[in-house]
């Protein structure tokens, strides 16, 4: 099979992300913000569908676990007319583990774990938060995620899981994706070995 098309999101806007606090496995839910990005993203898909000639139905969907990337997905497929229900959820997709520093901002976090934070500051990807996971391994779980996909696919997840998968397909280098910033509320097509954002 040639490599499959990826129609990407992530979730909507949640107060944690306002707050600039650590989400990690937390699971927040969407504000009203959120809510108004999701359903946008869901009509910026459609169009892409009309514009690529796709049926929405035709499509293979996947989301995070996490509460915040599953109403995200059922407002998209409200806005494609798709019954709800109707897509998998795959722990792969699951945002970076952050562990003791979920629910912190990251002042908080250099304050508890001030060499930990410091070693974050040089290498981000490789950096391990205390009983969190790094960066270098969402991109070999994201890596194994695409490489067991059967067809074109739609996927709602996470700003760090679009890093990773980034990374794992030598679209963008661990340095460069860092500090790249997933945006809420449009869509990331993964395609011929590249990624377009469309909003």
């Amino acid at each position: 099979m040639s490599a499959p098309t990826i129609y990407y999101m992530r979730h909507g806007e949640t107060d944690w992300n306002v707050e600039g606090r650590l989400q990690g496995g937390i699971d927040t839910p969407l504000n009203e913000l959120g809510q108004t990005q999701a359903a946008h993203a869901g009509r910026v898909l459609a169009d892409l569908f009309v514009r690529h000639g796709r049926v929405a139905a035709n499509l293979a969907y996947v989301a995070s676990p996490l509460r915040r990337a599953r109403s995200t997905m059922d407002m998209v497929r409200a806005e494609l007319k798709l019954p709800p229900g109707g897509y998998a959820l795959d722990d792969r997709l699951r945002e970076i583990g952050y562990g003791h520093w979920e629910g912190s901002t990251l002042a908080q976090a250099q304050v508890s774990h001030p060499e930990l934070y410091a070693s974050r500051e040089v290498d981000k990807w490789g950096a391990l938060p205390p009983g969190g996971e790094s960066y270098a391994s969402v991109q070999v779980r994201m890596r194994d995620w695409y490489d067991s996909l059967k067809a074109d696919t739609v996927a709602v997840a996470h700003g760090g899981t679009a890093r990773a998968l980034m990374v794992a397909l030598g679209i963008e280098t661990p340095a460069s994706a860092s500090d790249l910033y997933v945006e809420q509320g449009v869509v990331y097509l993964f395609s011929n070995g590249g990624v377009t954002r469309y909003s």
